[in-house]
């Protein structure tokens, strides 16, 4: 069953995509409803900047920043501890490429629902900028608005709904500098932006605290396995970063004698966690049986279009575990019967198999039971649900001591590949169903804990956006 839109050609010339979805015109008329917030046009004020193609073979143990889009939170935080390393002397190489202080930075791929940005206030920032992450930077002698403002303009639906509507229709959703700098902005004075920031920066502050005080999800994970199997994280991160260890010779018996990162990982694992006292390890190729998934034939496309046959891709899985339901596709009939041997139930985990996302997992949840997988995921069903649950072993796939292993098949190449028979050699810690129930019970509460601090933090996020909103409104009365 089709729907049917009816616009004008003046709307459609409004655009240099030919969209005609049913989610165009309604973010198109989101947009349109609000048109003080389009009167001055981004590229007027600032200029844009687009990272470096880095490739994974640069990064180094030590040395200067490389700011990915991973590395921005939703939050709007830049997680500088988190991120990979270049040879110091890149930075002068590439310093066309450094972030400066009062940058903006944007993430120029997001999921469709939320483009991420964060406002650099870092004094004198050592930092290089990834591919597919933007710099807005204020262009010289534009004194008459505030980048502060402008950041936290960017958090609006106003300003999200434009991005999202030139990111529609692709399978990835990029979004081109050209883009970035055609988003409108409202007008405001500037002693008008200065003044509503007194009243939103001890608001952003308590919300700085509340970020602060989250633990992401896996970092849960990580904790609670931590306390119950007795892994000392620390001392595991310390020796990823290190460029030297002694060993054995014997470590090496069955190995190439070379020091490769894959060696290095394996090296870890058996040492400084495998090895932890009076705790036993199972393959999962004993837990859970694998399948491989599988795309669409060649020449056939998804849709926007909703039809009874959805289509979940690697997009869809966030690292959380969770799927983004509203942005999962849609296949025709004749599709869904080319690749009915790939479906998913509830609590199958999927497992990401190629590429950067290598490791994402997550159980598949009841509201798209019986619905299809793609390639690039890998399906875990398991075997005996009076033995295992299947929480249990997710969590245990999303810890350290799973993400390591993975590390060891597929090395620091954002172009690795995990295959099956590896999956199926992976080692989680072995326990009774009751010791499971026990560790799942724990994560959950601690989960629990976060999402009212998730609560706090939209609460804040809320009423900033409606200062902003009603001082915009005053201004055009």
């Amino acid at each position: 069953m089709g729907v049917i839109s009816i616009t004008k050609f003046s709307e459609i010339s409004k655009t240099h995509y030919l969209s005609s979805t049913y989610n165009y015109f309604r973010l198109r008329k989101l947009i349109d409803a609000k048109p003080y917030f389009q009167q001055l046009r981004l590229g007027d004020f600032f200029e844009i900047i687009s990272g470096f193609a880095f490739s994974s073979k640069d990064y180094t143990d030590e040395g200067v920043s490389v700011c990915r889009i991973g590395d921005i939170s939703k939050t709007n935080l830049l997680l500088v501890e988190e991120m990979l390393k270049l040879p110091e002397e890149y930075f002068d190489i590439y310093n066309k490429y450094r972030i400066l202080q009062n940058d903006i930075l944007i993430g120029l791929t997001g999921d469709g629902k939320f483009f991420k940005t964060c406002l650099v206030d870092i004094e004198e920032p050592e930092i290089l900028l990834n591919q597919r992450v933007g710099v807005l930077r204020l262009k010289e002698g534009c004194e008459n608005i505030s980048v502060k403002f402008l950041s936290l303009l960017f958090n609006s639906e106003e300003m999200q709904n434009q991005i999202r509507i030139v990111a529609m229709g692709k399978t990835q959703k990029n979004v081109s500098p050209f883009d970035i700098l055609n988003i409108k902005i409202p007008k405001i004075d500037f002693s008008v932006q200065e003044n509503l920031l007194t009243k939103i920066i001890p608001i952003e502050s308590r919300l700085v605290e509340l970020n602060k005080s989250k633990t992401n999800f896996v970092g849960i994970i990580n904790k609670v396995f931590s306390e119950k199997f007795g892994f000392v994280w620390a001392t595991v991160e310390r020796l990823q970063t290190n460029k030297y260890h002694t060993a054995r010779f014997l470590h090496f018996a069955n190995d190439e004698l070379k020091f490769d990162y894959s060696l290095k990982t394996r090296f870890i694992f058996n040492n400084y966690i495998k090895s932890i006292e009076n705790l036993n390890w199972i393959s999962l190729n004993k837990v859970v049986d694998v399948k491989g998934g599988k795309r669409l034939p060649k020449g056939q496309n998804v849709l926007e279009d909703e039809t009874e046959f959805k289509y979940v891709r690697v997009e869809d899985l966030n690292w959380d575990g969770s799927f983004d339901l509203e942005s999962i596709k849609y296949i025709t009939e004749k599709n869904h019967l080319a690749i009915k041997n790939y479906i998913a139930n509830e609590n199958d985990i999927l497992l990401t198999i190629v590429g950067a996302t290598v490791g994402k997992c997550g159980l598949f949840p009841a509201e798209l039971d019986g619905e299809n997988i793609t390639e690039n995921f890998a399906r875990l069903i398991i075997k005996d649900k009076e033995s295992y649950l299947p929480e249990y072993v997710n969590y245990c796939l999303m810890s350290k001591s799973s993400q390591i292993q993975f590390d060891e098949y597929t090395g620091k190449s954002s172009q690795g590949k995990l295959a099956i028979f590896r999956i199926k050699k992976v080692l989680i810690p072995e326990l009774k169903l009751d010791q499971q129930a026990e560790i799942v019970e724990i994560i959950k509460t601690e989960l629990d804990a976060q999402k009212e601090i998730d609560r706090q933090i939209e609460e804040k996020q809320q009423a900033i956006n409606k200062i902003i909103e009603d001082v915009i409104k005053q201004e055009q009365n």
